[in-house]
């Protein structure tokens, strides 16, 4: 049975994560990170190696602490919860997972490096015109002798302006079947042909699309058999469907009773009460359902079901919550994040439109949708 208690171990984890956050995450660095729209810190990357905190979770043969998600749920839900600087340590760390577990002893330096929070990977995965369908990937990759030479773009690779590394799709067999002439690499970021150009959410998040001209790749930087890399991607595709947004329900509940508090003349009109309370209703399904998910990997069970499930709940009930609190709160719940005069610092309009981003990262909700139908149900492919 699974056990959904909240534990005085948790408590004290999460405790400890926001005691971290007061002392690493000052308003002038969340402002930053609001404003160059790059969740990625130098310094707070630092600070966390330190304590040993990136690797967490990895097996300690990695260079982890061997701790379960269920252990650190708590201090990454804080920190998700309050915007930190996290999403460049979320994809480094997938990567380097990976490459300790299939990659060559060659490759390993990029493992130690993570651990310490010294390099930035990031995911070249999606194209401009292939959208969630990953493996309809045309960026090539031709072999030379000892090298290989890439050619074509990637869509949606976020931080890659601070990145060192990207984790690269890429066909190098044209002829073979879709899913059977795919490669994967992690292609150096600082070399001649690659070029990273800007493009902003509606979030104002920064994320980039990559170019590859001629670009030459060693074949050391290869991970997994040549036309293989589909069975690599599964492996962190499976870890990014898994992505909960329960936490910014959260931090949208306590941000919406923070100006309730302060304002019980304009919030005592049941409107408001109606929405947090729908929305507390929602965040409760969404955390135990990430839970599950991370229950069930804690114990050595695959979430392959679960993980989506919990991606497309929360993300889905964002989108909801976030347009009734700005509807119960009425025009002044559109004021800019950081404008001096908007409620709750603007924060609701900032969730409002950072809500309609998550149901397309780590695959839309139709992607999800179609895993939970055929693997969870046995429903046949449409």
């Amino acid at each position: 049975m699974i056990d959904f208690t909240v534990t005085d171990e948790q408590r004290a984890v999460g405790a400890e994560a926001r005691a971290f956050l007061a002392e690493h995450f000052p308003p002038e660095l969340e402002e930053h990170v609001y404003r160059s729209g790059t969740s990625h810190d130098v310094d707070w990357s630092a600070a966390l190696a330190e304590r040993g905190w990136i690797a967490a979770t990895w097996p300690e043969s990695a260079g982890g602490s061997g701790q379960s998600r269920v252990q650190t749920a708590p201090r990454d839900d804080e920190f998700y919860k309050a915007d930190a600087p996290t999403i460049a340590l979320g994809t480094t760390a997938m990567v380097a997972q990976l490459i300790h577990a299939v990659g060559t002893p060659e490759q390993q330096h990029l493992v130690e490096q993570a651990t310490r929070g010294e390099i930035v990977i990031v995911l070249g995965f999606t194209e401009p015109e292939s959208g969630s369908d990953v493996a309809a990937a045309q960026t090539r990759a031709v072999r030379d002798g000892d090298e290989w030479v890439v050619n074509g773009s990637k869509m949606f690779t976020t931080n890659a302006h601070v990145g060192d590394y990207v984790f690269l799709l890429a066909r190098t067999n044209p002829e073979a079947a879709k899913h059977r002439g795919l490669t994967t690499f992690v292609v150096p970021l600082d070399q001649p042909g690659i070029e990273v150009q800007a493009v902003y959410t509606l979030s104002g998040e920064r994320t980039n699309i990559v170019y590859f001209n001629d670009v030459r790749v060693a074949d050391r930087w290869r991970i997994g058999d040549v036309d293989g890399g589909w069975k690599v991607m599964l492996v962190s595709l499976q870890s990014e469907h898994s992505a909960s947004f329960h936490h910014r329900l959260d931090a949208l509940i306590d941000a919406t009773e923070e100006w309730a508090d302060e304002h019980p003349a304009l919030a005592d009109d049941g409107a408001l009460g109606e929405a947090l309370a729908r929305t507390v209703a929602e965040y409760e399904v969404a955390r135990l359902l990430g839970h599950r998910a991370d229950w069930l990997a804690h114990h050595g069970q695959s979430a392959e079901v679960e993980g989506p499930m919990a991606k497309l709940f929360s993300s889905e009930a964002l989108v909801r919550a976030t347009q009734r609190m700005s509807q119960a709160l009425g025009p002044d719940a559109v004021r800019s994040y950081f404008e001096p005069t908007a409620p709750i610092n603007g924060r609701v309009e900032y969730l409002l439109r950072y809500a309609l981003g998550t149901t397309i990262y780590a695959g839309t909700s139709e992607v999800q949708r179609g895993i939970i139908a055929t693997r969870g149900l046995g429903l046949p492919r449409s």
